[in-house]
């Protein structure tokens, strides 16, 4: 974001040609806008949301990459990578992931894994800044909150994808007496995986099995719905391949639970996750990244009874 440094450029032009004109002279004073205090911007508000479907440019800056929201306190950056524990992990700021400093408009970051970066910070409005990484030429818009105000459900239904993702294995544990008997009744056994566009499998394996002796039966492809208005629900479906789709709500127990109504036989599942990963400190490739998604929303009517 240039348009900034372009105005600042000619606004000193106007002030010099001005001071001229009116023969006004001022020895040693050189007529400058006064710098924005960037560490009290970055430390103005408890939370910044990183709005990835806002970033521009075709770069990246892993450690914003990686973000649900980034904190700058006192010379030490903190981040929420992950929806498990979101509003709870490090009192609602999330984990220790490096250090900073400012240096005039900019701000220096030495993350703990992605090491150092130097970005350009421009105040957006009074709640916005753009953070601007030059070698990418990449730009990241993040939006200011505090804690008290921070939505933190929120965040987590608006990127529930990223939720299932955070767990190895999701085992059932939990079937209704009540609904008819249907196929997924001998599935035992959901993941979700980052990568493939929305990719899962399932298995009918028994329960309480490592998850590395877990055999995988059927796989295909998922996708998670918005329902119009209904911003708390959402719907799942698994698009099994040559097998047909299975149609479910989507609930959130808690962060190691969730709820699967399957609308066709009425029946409800719960599902708890096995093997949490959490995003802090990996550097081999195979960390989390956001990127820009919007899920595709459904007109349905909500079928459970709660």
């Amino acid at each position: 974001m240039k348009n900034g440094k372009l105005l600042f450029g000619f606004l000193m032009i106007g002030l010099l040609a001005s001071s001229c004109y009116t023969e006004v002279i001022v020895e040693d004073d050189i007529f400058v806008d006064p710098p924005i205090n960037t560490a009290l911007v970055l430390e103005n508000y408890d939370l910044w949301y990183v709005d990835i479907n806002a970033t521009k440019g075709n770069g990246e800056v892993p450690f914003l990459q990686r973000a649900f929201t980034i904190s700058f306190d006192r010379g030490i950056v903190y981040a929420n990578n992950n929806l498990v524990g979101i509003g709870k992990t490090g009192n609602g700021l999330g984990i220790d992931v490096g250090a900073y400093a400012t240096l005039g408009g900019d701000v220096e970051i030495n993350h703990d894994v992605d090491g150092l970066w130097r970005l350009e910070v421009y105040r957006v409005n009074n709640n916005t800044l753009e953070l601007y990484d030059t070698r990418s030429n990449t730009s990241y818009i993040l939006r200011g909150f505090q804690r008290s105000t921070f939505d933190y459900d929120a965040v987590f239904y608006d990127n529930i994808h990223y939720f299932l993702q955070e767990y190895e294995v999701w085992e059932k544990t939990f079937t209704s007496e009540y609904g008819a008997i249907n196929e997924f009744d001998e599935e035992n056994y959901l993941q979700f995986f980052v990568d493939n566009g929305g990719y899962f499998r399932s298995s009918v394996d028994a329960q309480g099995i490592p998850l590395s002796t877990i055999q995988w039966d059927y796989e295909g492809d998922y996708v998670v719905y918005d329902v119009a208005n209904d911003p708390t629900l959402k719907t799942l479906t698994l698009d099994y391949d040559f097998l047909g789709n299975d149609y479910f709500e989507l609930y959130v127990i808690n962060d190691s639970t969730i709820e699967l109504y399957h609308v066709a036989s009425e029946t409800v599942y719960e599902f708890t996750g096995r093997g949490y990963m959490q995003y802090l400190k990996s550097n081999d490739g195979s960390g989390k990244k956001r990127s820009k998604t919007q899920n595709p929303t459904m007109n349905v009517t909500r079928q459970r009874n709660m």
